[in-house]
């Protein structure tokens, strides 16, 4: 933030030590409040960029053939990158958490009371004591959050995998979601998706999934699901009550893939394991299991899947696929829900926006829960929870169907919804009169290195986001403007630098060929303009499913086009792999590579 240059205030010439104290303590409590306002602004480089407005607007076909009815509401209720859903009630406060890979902060929360209305409540890791993620690719980081409230010591629990800064699987607490977690508690254990459990004995389990043990590897995709006794005290797995009960998955002789994301819950006496089989891709399913006892054995039902799209046309409308990774909660009509993760992808088959949270209610009034319609198309509207209104884009809540997310960066606090990569924000933003500057790193998007880019999700097929930027590069070396990330090696760049007397706009598209670490990354200039920065820039990304197109305005009006409509290939999950949606940023770095060649 900005700091005053306290000498040129006051001097020991003209007022004493005392009134100089006085002077000092009020000059800082100045400086936080209008620092934190942006009603504060020393005169900043202009080497540095300065954004003033941000605008995303949504615009799907589906939402306009599908409006909604007074007693309905869209899904997914989070749109975009919110993959690997988990929840859990206390009373009538309902939190959901979502995976977040290398973003920062990590894991995002949600809080609702009514299943249809949600707010961003923050991120439940959201210090780099709690996380390291800066050296990480963009889908290594924190997988697969499970979040649960324990009665019997009125805490909630949050336990994850972080593939990322030693941590491995670990568990953070706290009284209140609201009020921030504790520190990481890490725990001894191997494998992914962890769930705590809590009976109501007062005991707590540990599931997750694991390897099989060394030598029993039948095939490639045969993962285990293992439960642990838990120290509620030492919050800690206690060492040798691990126990293996799930192999492979449904039925080992049909050989299931990646059985995985195992909660337990307990009803009418009985223990039921719900897992997601298949994969995350095409072949992704929920399936449920049942016990006497939380160590098992556990019977799988003879219904299985509960939830799947992968029997279906793949030219069925408004497709909805790759369900699968759910969560149950009982809701406020006394009736089950189902919260899960599934892509919408577009024209092309391709996934650009990520693995989004959907909603189904559940029926388990016989003794396995099924998702109603989660066997059949799946309908982008759903009927809601009998007396609750629809106040989803108002009052705070977060929006979902069409809608347009504005911001002038004035508010005093950074919407939620504005995130960085491999570490916080708050390590290259500033809050100045003009909106909010980004100081740029040393560091470029193609490195896997903390990023000095505020990110927005992509959260429609068609969308456009335009930022208005003042700026004045100095050197090849600074650059900044927007730019569209599916990872470290897939991404378009469309911004500003300085090539000796000139500066210009460049659009470049860096993507990988092949896989692992010998892939080669290949980066191309496709366009490149003289621009004229005496006024501020207003830079755009637009999208039309696939065919994304790059503009640009110096008058805030008219819009030019610079290098034609280009792929959103690079920008899909298909094509880049990986597990997370297409961010789009506003960026800023000390380091670009991007060079055009001046005729």
């Amino acid at each position: 933030m900005a700091v005053l240059d306290r000498e040129e205030i006051y001097s020991e010439k003209k007022i004493n030590h005392t009134m100089k104290k006085h002077l000092k303590s009020i000059l800082a409590v100045l400086i936080t409040v209008f620092s934190m306002t942006g009603a504060y602004s020393q005169k900043k480089p202009k080497s540095i960029p300065v954004f003033s407005k941000a605008v995303y607007e949504g615009n799907d076909e589906v939402y306009e053939n599908n409006p909604l009815g007074k007693d309905e509401f869209y899904n997914p209720i989070l749109q975009g990158c919110y993959p690997d859903p988990a929840i859990t009630r206390k009373g009538d406060d309902y939190y959901l958490v979502v995976s977040s890979f290398a973003m920062f902060p990590g894991v995002p929360i949600f809080h609702s009371n009514d299943l249809v209305n949600w707010t961003q409540i923050g991120h439940v890791l959201d210090r780099t004591s709690q996380l390291d993620v800066h050296d990480t690719g963009i889908s290594g980081g924190v997988y697969a959050p499970d979040i649960r409230y324990n009665p019997y010591n009125d805490t909630f629990y949050m336990i994850t995998t972080a593939f990322a800064g030693g941590l491995g699987n670990f568990v953070v607490k706290t009284k209140d979601p609201m009020k921030g977690w504790s520190e990481p508690y890490k725990l001894n254990f191997e494998g992914i998706d962890p769930s705590i459990f809590f009976d109501e004995d007062g005991k707590a389990y540990v599931v997750h999934n694991d390897a099989p043990a060394q030598g029993e590897e039948l095939y490639n995709g045969h993962r285990v699901i293992k439960v642990w006794e838990y120290d509620l005290e030492k919050d800690q797995v206690i060492a040798g009550t691990d126990k293996v009960i799930v192999n492979g998955g449904v039925d080992l002789a049909k050989k299931p893939i990646w059985i995985e994301a195992p909660h337990i819950y307990k009803k009418d006496g009985k223990y039921f394991l719900m897992c997601a089989e298949g994969g995350t891709g095409g072949w992704h399913s929920e399936v449920i299991f049942v016990s006497d006892s939380p160590k098992g054995p556990y019977v799988p039902a003879p219904n299985n899947p509960i939830l799947s799209q992968r029997y279906l046309s793949p030219n069925r409308q408004n497709k909805v696929d790759w369900a699968g990774h759910a969560d149950l909660v009982l809701g406020p009509d006394d009736k089950y829900y189902g919260v899960f993760l599934g892509i919408r992808p577009n024209e092309k088959d391709r996934v650009n926006t990520g693995r989004e949270t959907f909603i189904l209610p559940v029926d388990w009034s016989g003794k396995f829960p099924v998702f109603e319609n989660g066997l059949v198309p799946m309908e982008p509207k759903l009927k809601m929870p009998k007396g609750v209104e629809n106040k989803t884009g108002q009052n705070g809540y977060f929006p979902n169907g069409n809608f347009i997310f504005s911001d002038d960066f004035t508010a005093g606090k950074l919407d939620y919804r504005w995130i960085g990569l491999r570490g916080p924000r708050e390590a290259f933003i500033s809050s100045t009169e003009g909106g909010i500057q980004i100081n740029p790193f040393d560091a470029n998007i193609k490195e896997v290195k903390p990023t000095s880019t505020l990110f927005h999700r992509q959260q429609h097929k068609n969308f456009s986001f335009t930022a208005t930027m003042e700026y004045q590069p100095q050197s090849e070396k600074d650059l900044a403007g927007l730019t569209c990330v599916q990872s470290e090696a897939f991404n378009y760049v469309f911004g500003i630098t300085r090539v000796g007397n000139k500066n210009i706009l460049l659009l470049e598209r860096t993507e990988a060929a092949g896989r692992g670490r010998n892939r080669e990354v290949k980066s191309e200039i496709l366009a490149s303009t003289e621009i004229d920065l005496k006024k501020p820039v207003s830079l755009r990304v637009s999208a039309k499913g696939d065919d994304f197109e790059f503009s640009y305005s110096t008058n805030g009006a008219d819009f030019q086009n610079l290098g034609g409509t280009v792929s959103g290939d690079i920008l899909s999950t298909n094509v880049a792999g990986g597990f997370t949606g297409n961010m789009i940023g506003l960026y800023a770095t000390k380091a670009n590579d991007a060079i055009p060649v001046l005729e």
